[in-house]
């Protein structure tokens, strides 16, 4: 399995991201509300999502190829209700059967895969057919202005090094599409800060075909 250490990264995320959880908390319920099943959780980071899942899903088999938020994955799967196994394994290719789950979800993931096209066509190859992605991502904002600040950033290549290999300028919503996905529903949300680059993000729900 091929390693990504971001391990500065690592430690400061795993920070940040419990004091952005009263704010971010409440769209990780949105985003997994109403998931039944087995479902696979790409780019698990230190476990936030875990204590969102319904008592509805059956297992969550969760990928995290980081080793300092993998072990912090493992750590949080001990803790909540629903059964999580925590796994190594990047989002391309997905170390996993075809076909083998009811759903997927990614969460500020999708930002950081260095080819997002090949990523969504493993989630796509992953799901058992009408199987949904729910997705909490941040994305390219309709701004003109803040768009063009997005690429400057993604262009420099500082941005991604800072940040985990994140790229803020990414449409999502429209890779999901140029995959065959259908958009069951999504909204856009800010997070934190508005000047954020990391803003806007979007919350909602990908169909892939039945």
């Amino acid at each position: 399995m091929t390693e990504v250490s971001h391990p500065i990264f690592a430690r400061f995320f795993d920070r940040f991201s419990q004091t952005m959880e009263r704010e971010a908390g409440r769209y990780r319920d949105e985003m997994l509300a109403g998931l039944t099943g087995r479902v696979l959780e790409v780019g698990a980071g230190n476990g936030l999502n875990f204590g969102h899942y319904p008592a509805t899903v059956d297992e969550v088999v969760a990928l995290e190829p980081e080793p300092y938020l993998r072990e912090r994955a493992e750590a949080a799967a001990r803790d909540v209700a629903v059964t999580v196994t925590v796994r190594d394994g990047v989002a391309h290719p997905l170390p996993v059967q075809d076909d083998g789950f009811d759903a997927a979800v990614t969460s500020l993931v999708l930002c950081t895969v260095p080819d997002p096209a090949y990523a969504i066509a493993e989630l796509r190859r992953v799901l058992r057919p009408g199987g949904e992605v729910r997705f909490f991502e941040h994305v390219r904002s309709s701004r003109a202005r803040k768009a063009r600040l997005q690429d400057a950033l993604d262009d420099s290549g500082i941005w991604p090094l800072l940040i985990g290999g994140c790229h803020s300028a990414r449409d999502t919503l429209a890779a999901f599409e140029r995959a065959g996905f259908t958009i069951a529903h999504a909204r856009r949300v800010e997070v934190g800060p508005v000047a954020n680059p990391a803003n806007p993000h979007v919350v909602g729900a990908a169909v892939a075909p039945a």
